[in-house]
């Protein structure tokens, strides 16, 4: 299946089916007052993340999504049937937003979640509800109301906990295929990877973590070189990135310095968020460098470009160092977690502090570590 991972549909809701103004007319109730029903409500849309679905490719073709219209009421105080709603499945990770007010109106994050898009029309009502001591008789009904309407731009964004940077061909898909379940496409020409590739690393039987591979850059994506800066927003929930460099080029002119602060520069043009995320350096196929050189090699490496954070060296081909790697990783990613657990539970006792104007210092509002 194609990867999408935009598109954008319009979603109609249903209008509301009219009131109707009627009245008795039965044998033995000569004076049987208003009996016009309500009209039904129109059908609502909405939205639906499903774990089964990975791509936005059904909303490329089918752009345009109208549920239906609630029945007109009738006599003998019957009710218009409302329409059925319209529920659209997408993949967990869609960020859905109004293009005509720029609004997010919703991020499916988990399975299962349901956003309303589109609400149906309420129903009129019929002449029933306007009876009174004083009209007793009569003759008002209202017509239901429009539904929502509204053009909406879907943006997938992947679930990961690690995201991959790096120039096309530095070993990106090979380091994922080395460390998970995913088996993306291998090959020695630039640009193999099309699409974001994502994987499951398992260190332990209930130890794992998510990790996305997305196409690489080269120098001027931002400007639309090579395959350009459109999956760069598949890292903006990663916790961690992982900027991957080829240490052993095959050309003796390129420059692993180089091509590295090319893609920070990318990275920073494109988002500053996404820039100040935290960043590990992994210099990967150091099998190819003889063992005599490889510490000068990365030094070298280093120094030039000023790094002065984590460092790990790499054989993706041969496994070597991943396993390492891949500890590290989930050691640093479980500490997040904790720490915004912890932080999670203490914004909760201030606020219970706050309402119950409890002394901050009562040994019974303490968390226990």
């Amino acid at each position: 299946m194609k990867f999408i991972d935009e598109a954008k549909i319009e979603v109609i809701a249903g209008d509301g089916g009219n009131g109707v103004a009627s009245f008795c007319r039965e044998k033995f109730r000569p004076f049987g007052g208003p009996d016009g029903g309500d009209g039904g409500v129109g059908g609502s849309i909405w939205a639906v993340a499903d774990r089964n679905i990975n791509t936005l490719v059904d909303y490329r073709f089918s752009k345009m999504h109208r549920a239906g219209r609630g029945e007109n009421g009738r006599g003998s105080d019957c009710y218009g049937k409302g329409a059925d709603d319209i529920k659209l499945r997408m993949p967990v990770g869609t960020l859905i937003v109004d293009i005509n007010t720029g609004e997010a109106i919703a991020d499916l994050t988990d399975h299962g979640q349901e956003v309303l898009l589109a609400k149906g029309g309420e129903g009129g009502w019929g002449n029933i509800h306007f009876k009174s001591s004083t009209n007793r008789a009569p003759r008002q009904k209202s017509d239901g109301k429009e539904g929502e309407r509204r053009e909406l731009r879907l943006e997938l964004k992947v679930l990961a906990d690690v995201g991959l940077l790096g120039q096309p061909n530095a070993g990106k898909s090979t380091f994922i295929t080395a460390v998970s379940n995913a088996r993306p496409k291998i090959a020695d020409y630039p640009f193999t990877t099309l699409h974001p590739n994502l994987g499951v690393v398992r260190v332990s039987h209930e130890k794992s973590f998510v990790i996305a591979d997305i196409p690489g850059l080269i120098e001027g994506a931002a400007e639309g070189a090579g395959l350009g800066i459109q999956f760069l927003k598949h890292l903006q929930r990663t916790g961690l990135l992982l900027h991957i460099v080829d240490l052993a080029p095959f050309e003796d002119t390129v420059d692993p310095v180089k091509e590295a602060k090319a893609i920070v520069k990318e990275l920073k043009k494109y988002d500053q968020s996404l820039f100040d995320k935290p960043r590990w350096l992994v210099l990967n196929k150091i099998d190819v460098i003889p063992e005599g050189e490889r510490a000068k090699r990365v030094k070298d490496f280093i120094k030039r470009f000023g790094w002065k954070g984590p460092v790990f060296e790499i054989s993706a081909l041969n496994r070597d160092g991943c396993q390492e790697l891949v500890t590290e990783i989930y050691g640093y990613l479980a500490e997040k977690r904790q720490q915004e657990t912890r932080s999670e539970e203490t914004h909760m006792v201030a606020e219970a502090q706050a309402i119950l104007s409890i002394d901050p210092d009562d040994p019974r509002f303490k968390i226990l570590d």
